[in-house]
């Protein structure tokens, strides 16, 4: 069903003006060109036809060529199974236990460092024969306590039995990170820096600058943990660690202030500079730095590495590390602990619950897709802090007909991801109303303002009047409907800005210039002659279809308005050279710039659909190859028609 509705959403935005953009868009150009404009229902004629076609095509023939597997029973090994089984978690869900005496024992489950240094979901928490699905980060975590947690347990039993770091007795004294070569100073973030609203991670300052924060003043506040993901301010201080070459080039950008620091007793960091040796045996011995995550799993930043007597400060990422190194590293002594906690965590090799138990009438699991309208796409969720913002756990991403189950956090997110998500129904219904996201159940979407509906119907057709009769251009109508609809209350300023793609209106503000070069510079006279001479002795039909075709196969690379944009002036050329009338190759080139069919990516709709339907690539070419044709068939037939030459 998912793929007809995408599909059907393409189709039905051909009857009118304002159905899809390439429609306003060739209107556009055709008023721009000193002719008659498309109206409002000028489209509909072939529009219709076109639709019912389509419509027609699905219904005896697309849906044949549809998937015949079931999605479901093709991944469970022949057996049904829900649609959330099919992330298949049963097979990365286990039982821990935390012994008496564990380290663990006191802290909460976020400060257990279970989901950054093992990639380990704890979904639910059993204590004393009660289970308590879906625990919140800040639950602490009791001796005896039993955890069912979701994902590998490869770094686990990879800690078990092996001495990971061994803490020092020895106080790290601020003196030792610097050296002749290396120093330790303050840089002062400046109005118009571009460091601005950027995290230190975002900016990629460690590889950017060659330097390591230590820590950040801003104000009387010292910040000293997490400085990674912590956006920076105008007049930020900065306490970095840098090699003096680095330093003096820092110092040339104009937006940064640096300097030696007067103290370094402000920031207090005797209380997080330590050293911690590498013992034999560690599952430590032998990876890089970058590979030993010792920052992200565990919160420590490595400053410098003393080996046989000598002190290497500031290391490069791919520093291997040796059996009987000693890191200077800042960070918490309590995460220290949390590496012997997570080496006591016992096995448990009881049968798991199954994953129907995972709900309750408090809790659920569901699925979520990126909006089209979302701001998240290329962003992970350790740096949208998805966990604390939501309150909801990510147990799995499907992605590309595929199911992903571990190393979430550091996964960017794409459009057309599905998300299975497990935590408390109000958690998800609170979700079901962030703009980023479509919830995949009903419970979870938001109700519809029906004592604002017959208003909302007033003041659209109080837009679309005016345009029909021909007293307003539908952009100056479109922005008083929308003022009205704001001021009477039917959406918020919020909702309004939401619905705005501010990417499809830089893109077409970028693409109307170059439309215009296309027609000045003579390009488009260019590509209309060299196609006029192809094919234009066989007539304007063949020229017709060469249009369609170019137009199709760019939609499938090129969002569709631009290539309307790219496209139109090219049309007028080919027909003033041709000696025809202009608007059915413009009809044509309307049509085909909405007919993307043929991949995923040729539309938002085709998109959001991917996940949740369980779709492959090649299932959108073998159904929209034969509906592009009969799409191009049908236009050639009733396009002349309507508009002939």
């Amino acid at each position: 069903l998912l793929m007809p509705l995408a599909f059907a959403a393409l189709l039905g935005g051909l009857n009118t003006l304002i159905g899809t953009p390439p429609n306003i868009l060739v209107s556009e150009a055709l008023r721009q060109a000193g002719l008659e404009p498309f109206r409002m229902f000028d489209y509909t004629p072939v529009g219709i036809v076109v639709m019912t076609a389509g419509i027609a095509f699905m219904v005896l023939v697309g849906r044949r060529l549809l998937p015949v597997r079931d999605i479901a029973r093709e991944l469970a090994g022949g057996e049904k199974r829900s649609q959330k089984a099919l992330y298949e978690l049963h097979e990365r869900m286990v039982m821990l236990n935390v012994p008496e005496g564990s380290a663990l024992v006191g802290k909460t489950l976020a400060g257990s460092r279970l989901g950054s240094a093992l990639g380990l979901n704890v979904v639910a928490v059993i204590r004393n024969g009660q289970t308590h699905l879906a625990p919140e980060a800040e639950t602490m975590l009791k001796a005896g306590d039993r955890l069912l947690v979701e994902g590998k347990l490869e770094k686990l039993i990879e800690l078990h039995g092996r001495q990971h770091l061994e803490l020092e007795d020895e106080q790290l004294a601020v003196e030792r990170l610097v050296t002749s070569d290396i120093e330790l100073v303050e840089i002062e973030v400046g109005d118009g820096s571009s460091l601005i609203g950027q995290t230190l991670s975002q900016v990629g300052f460690r590889y950017r600058y060659k330097a390591i924060v230590l820590a950040v003043r801003r104000g009387e506040l010292v910040l000293r943990t997490n400085l990674e993901t912590i956006p920076l301010q105008a007049g930020d201080v900065l306490l970095a660690q840098g090699r003096r070459e680095q330093i003096e080039s820092m110092r040339e950008e104009s937006t940064l202030q640096v300097s030696e620091p007067r103290s370094t007793d402000v920031y207090q960091l005797e209380e997080r500079l330590m050293m911690v040796r590498v013992p034999e045996g560690s599952s430590l011995v032998g990876k890089t730095l970058v590979t030993s995550r010792l920052g992200d799993a565990f919160g420590l930043g490595v400053m410098g590495i003393v080996r046989e007597g000598e002190t290497l400060l500031m290391p490069e990422p791919d520093e291997p590390l040796l059996a009987g190194d000693t890191l200077l590293v800042k960070g918490k002594r309590e995460d220290i602990a949390a590496v012997r906690g997570l080496q006591q965590l016992e096995i448990d090799t009881d049968k798991p619950p199954e994953i129907s138990d995972l709900e309750s009438e408090e809790v659920g699991l569901v699925e979520a897709v990126l909006s089209p309208y979302t701001t998240l796409v290329g962003k992970n969720l350790r740096e949208l802090y998805f966990r604390n913002k939501y309150g909801l756990s990510v147990l799995a991403i499907w992605r590309g007909g595929r199911a992903y189950r571990s190393n979430l956090r550091d996964m960017a997110l794409q459009f057309g991801d599905a998300l299975l998500l497990h935590g408390s129904r109000e958690n998800i219904r609170v979700l079901g109303s962030d703009p980023d996201f479509l919830v995949l159940t009903e419970e979870a979407q938001e109700a519809p303002r029906l004592n604002k509906a017959y208003l909302s119907l007033l003041i659209m057709v109080g837009v679309l009047l005016p345009v029909i009769l021909g007293y307003v251009n539908i952009a100056i109508a479109a922005v008083v409907g929308v003022v009205l609809m704001v001021l009477s209350g039917c959406i918020t300023m919020e909702e309004a800005y939401r619905s705005i793609q501010l990417k499809a209106v830089f893109l077409i503000a970028g693409m109307l210039p170059l439309g215009i070069a296309l027609q000045q510079t003579g390009t488009a006279t260019l590509i209309a002659q060299q196609m006029v001479l192809l094919v234009g002795g066989l007539g304007p039909m063949v020229v017709m279809a060469g249009l369609f075709l170019l137009a199709a196969l760019a939609s499938q690379v090129m969002p569709n308005p631009a290539v309307a944009v790219l496209l139109s002036p090219i049309a007028l050329t080919i027909a003033a050279d041709m000696g025809v009338s202009p608007y059915p190759l413009m009809m044509t080139v309307a049509v085909s710039a909405s007919a993307a069919f043929l991949s995923p990516v040729g539309h938002p709709a085709n998109i959001l659909v991917m996940g949740p339907g369980g779709y492959r690539f090649s299932d959108y070419t073998r159904v929209g190859l034969p509906l592009t044709l009969v799409v191009l068939v049908v236009s050639m037939i009733f396009i002349p028609l309507f508009w002939p030459f």
